[in-house]
């Protein structure tokens, strides 16, 4: 067997040891899994996972490459990735590069040949932590001591946010969107698109009057990474903008909208990343499926103006929650990857904008 090239050291001295691929440089980030068995090139391209070291449970990663139209952002900012067996030969009629390319061009490390099922067992477990992806012959004691010495990075949101404004339309649209850039996927933006919108995304720290002066019928407070307490701008920006339009939030989005209605955010032991959660519709009894990327949660401790919508059947977590008066509502979970789910906060969206238009 062939010599180990990188292994990764976590907070409580656990080794891991592997073979390199994508960047060759040392990162310090906060560890993670995600239990999805397709959609690596999604998940590699979430602006959500900014900071962070995935580990993917799906034992083989790489098998399709990368195709150009489902990257979630031009310029992914995943920190890195860990999988068990790497495919660097991919059969996809639809591939135009492999994720090690992909990788090596966006500066993220990743390896593999490790043991996820213990590794995804220890984060399970113990909870989400520092980690160091690092040469395998760094000594375990300087790595352990470059790992206290280096400190996670801050407000993601500021790095991920587009610095400037950019748009997205449709012949014929029916409305106008602004979307606040907190680490904005593209599919979320291809929804708005499909149901008649054309949408205008501003960077996360946008004024009031920076998005009224687009005389928008909705504003959408998008997913992003990191912790919501320190994105105070977009939370301000809700205060503000609460009652005079809809506003829909989507992942990040709804923890920032809990926070400016007074409501208090948590974060989780090892987070939800992956597919298949069940999520309950409070208002019709219905179920969905649907995927989560979220290291933090809504307290349900929340003021009497805001009610919850939806729940997380696994764990009773907070999936959406509203406030009627104000129009304002917002999901936990991924809307575009659940059909129907997708279709009804979407509709619900636009019917807020139309009920706007009327009064």
């Amino acid at each position: 067997m062939k010599a180990f090239t990188k292994k990764l050291v976590l907070e409580n001295g656990r080794e891991f040891y592997g073979y390199g691929f994508g960047a060759d440089r040392e990162v310090v980030l906060e560890i993670v899994f995600n239990t999805a068995v397709v959609g690596y090139q999604e998940i590699m391209s979430d602006p959500s996972y900014t900071g962070q070291l995935v580990v993917m449970t799906y034992p083989l990663i790489g098998n399709y490459g990368m195709a150009d139209d489902d990257y979630e952002t031009k310029n992914p900012t995943m920190g890195a990735m860990a999988v068990r067996e790497y495919n660097d030969s991919p059969s996809n009629f639809r591939y135009t590069r492999t994720l090690n390319e992909v990788l090596e061009e966006s500066n993220i490390p990743a390896i593999w040949g490790l043991d996820t099922r213990a590794l995804t067992r220890v984060i399970r477990d113990e909870g989400t932590q520092k980690v160091i992806l690092t040469d395998a012959s760094t000594p375990k004691e300087e790595a352990l001591k470059r790992l206290q010495e280096t400190e996670l990075e801050q407000n993601p949101v500021a790095r991920v946010s587009c610095k400037k404004r950019w748009m997205s339309r449709v012949p014929n649209h029916t409305y106008d969107v602004v979307a606040v850039d907190c680490g904005i996927k593209n599919s979320l933006v291809h929804q708005l698109n499909a149901v008649g919108c054309n949408v205008t995304v501003l960077p996360y720290d946008s004024t009031v009057e920076e998005v009224m002066a687009f005389r928008p019928d909705g504003v959408l407070i998008s997913n992003g990474p990191g912790n919501p307490e320190e994105v105070k701008p977009v939370i301000e920006l809700i205060r503000q903008l609460r009652g005079r339009l809809p506003i829909f939030g989507v992942g990040l989005g709804q923890q920032l909208i809990a926070l400016a209605y007074g409501g208090k955010v948590e974060k989780m032991k090892f987070g939800h990343r992956g597919c298949n959660h069940p999520i309950k519709n409070l208002a019709t009894g219905l179920l969905e499926v649907a995927s989560q990327n979220h290291g933090y949660i809504v307290s349900p401790d929340l003021p009497g103006v805001v009610t919850v919508t939806h729940t997380n059947l696994l764990d009773q977590t907070i999936e959406g929650l509203e406030c009627k008066i104000d129009r304002v509502f917002a999901v936990q979970f991924d809307p575009a990857s659940a059909e129907a789910e997708c279709h009804d906060v979407f509709k619900k969206f636009v019917n807020l904008m139309e009920e706007g238009r009327d009064a």
